[in-house]
């Protein structure tokens, strides 16, 4: 059980997000706030329980409280403001929130086994989980808003970098005496002890849920070193890349074969694309998650070869792959039982022991959860608002490539009739951060079909990319808008230059 600090911790951790949104500006505050939640609070179950109010742990209470505390220390402009300009978002957002409804009111019934039985959803469910979802998404909201420029994109990754670096300490020491941190301040071990052991030393954890979600922790910051080094063109550049070497040799004690697959390719397609093709590889890696139920269930995702090639790197994990994906085909054939709204909270979406009601499944990849518990209708819903911000900024990407080519015919042609109505967006040309950060999205996405690692990260790298989707479309609307008028006789230049 989480002891005294534990709980100490929890409550006192929307002080330090009140000093930090009075002290930094907005969006360095956002990402300090989560960022520090996460690799600091106690994981479940340590938690704080209100009566009729869904439980606050090291995820929800920091969302919660960066929305009140915005409310009350930013004015004017900065005051939060949550709903998204794109209207596929709205419906996205709105059918995330509210489908949790109609799953309540579509599982009422208990299931009885011999000896135990799971009730049925009833009204408490259909408030409480409402909020829960509101409060996941709170973060991505509000990344949208705050983090939207290049500046802030680098104040994200260079807040990973630095995060990484000083964790890597507390990583070092469980990999030599064992994963013990959590036990040791919050006195309670968060997992199965027996998943720490691998290759003949320990899988660390530090104060995250399991060893997958360290490495993949790890990945990230990786990942955002070389992003840096990728668009600095200082002399100080090379602390990124002795940066990025020094975190990818922490990855590799964190025994996690997965993430370094991820930190091969991910970190070459950073290295070597150019920010389009980068944003074009995680447009196809987020089409790849939301169309995977279906691959799976239509038997079109060759399991057998995957298998073949965990195989030749090591049987130990061949066996953990081939046992997932023997636990996924049983979970979505329960899901498919009901598959537009889904099984509802309570361990319904699992198997269990006709007798004594035990769950005898195993759901490791988020994405069967989520289509297990939410449905058809909440996995497009959660997917869809995760995956779009990939497809707006390459929708924008296109969009820009195209003025691109108006923008020196245009602006001569206002030089050459002696106006100024001409004027240049405050901030040209590509983001170099936007591409690296869509691949850390992508990946991640890719990474939720074996794992459940959806992290604060994960909705931050999200948020940051949809603001600027946002801002890239208003900036091409205003450059829309100074189109000179048919007929007028700059139109009449413009029309001339662009037939010569």
């Amino acid at each position: 059980m989480p002891n005294a600090l534990a709980t100490l911790m929890l409550v006192i951790w929307p002080i330090v997000i009140w000093r930090l949104f009075v002290t930094l500006p907005p969006g360095r505050a956002l990402i300090w706030s989560l960022l520090g939640a996460y690799l600091l609070l106690p994981p479940p179950p340590a938690a704080i329980d209100f009566p009729l109010m869904p439980a606050l742990d090291k995820t929800s209470l920091p969302n919660l409280a960066i929305l009140i505390v915005a409310f009350f220390v930013l004015r004017g402009e900065n005051r939060p403001r949550l709903m998204p300009d794109s209207i596929i978002a709205r419906w996205l957002l709105v059918v995330f929130v509210l489908s949790p409804i109609v799953t309540v009111f579509t599982n009422p019934e208990p299931l009885i086994f011999t000896e135990n039985y799971i009730r049925g959803l009833y009204l408490q469910d259909a408030i409480a989980q409402p909020i829960n979802r509101f409060i996941l998404v709170i973060g991505f909201l509000m990344a949208r808003q705050y983090l939207t420029t290049r500046e802030d994109q680098r104040d994200l990754l260079m807040a990973l970098v630095i995060a990484g670096l000083a964790y890597s300490l507390p990583i070092l020491m469980e990999v030599r005496l064992s994963p013990q941190l959590n036990n040791w301040v919050y006195g309670y071990f968060q997992h199965l002890f027996s998943q720490t052991i691998r290759q003949g030393g320990y899988r660390p954890m530090v104060f995250l849920y399991h060893g997958i979600w360290l490495a993949y922790f790890v990945l990230t910051c990786l990942l955002a070193a070389l992003a840096l080094w990728r668009a600095d063109h200082s002399t100080g550049r090379a602390k990124y890349m002795i940066a990025a070497f020094y975190l990818c040799a922490v990855l590799v004690l964190c025994k996690t074969l997965a993430t370094l697959v991820y930190a091969g390719v991910a970190g070459a397609l950073i290295l070597l694309l150019t920010t389009r093709m980068q944003v074009k590889v995680a447009a196809l890696l987020a089409l790849i998650t939301l169309s995977y139920p279906v691959l799976k269930s239509a038997d079109l995702v060759p399991t057998g070869a995957i298998l073949a090639q965990a195989e030749a790197i090591s049987a130990e994990r061949a066996h953990s792959l081939a046992f997932r994906f023997e636990n996924e085909d049983i979970l979505v054939e329960r899901a498919f039982l009901k598959p537009w709204f889904g099984w509802g909270i309570w361990g319904r979406n699992h198997i269990h022991d006709p007798d004594t009601g035990f769950i005898t499944s195993v759901s490791d990849g988020y994405w069967v959860i989520v289509i297990g518990v939410w449905g058809w209708v909440g996995y497009i819903a959660q997917f869809g608002l995760m995956s779009l911000p990939i497809f707006l900024v390459w929708r924008e990407l296109r969009q820009a490539s195209r003025q691109e080519k108006d923008r020196f015919v245009r602006k001569a042609s206002y030089a050459l009739m002696g106006s100024t109505r001409f004027k240049e967006s405050g901030e040209r040309g590509l983001s170099p951060y936007l591409g690296p950060l869509a691949l850390m999205l992508g990946f991640n996405l890719i990474d939720l079909l074996p794992n459940a690692t959806l992290t604060p990260t994960t909705w931050l790298i999200a948020g940051t990319l949809f603001g600027h989707a946002e801002r890239l479309t208003r900036q091409r609307k205003t450059e829309a808008a100074d189109v000179p008028p048919e007929g007028s006789d700059t139109q009449t230049v413009l029309k001339r230059r662009t037939v010569l």
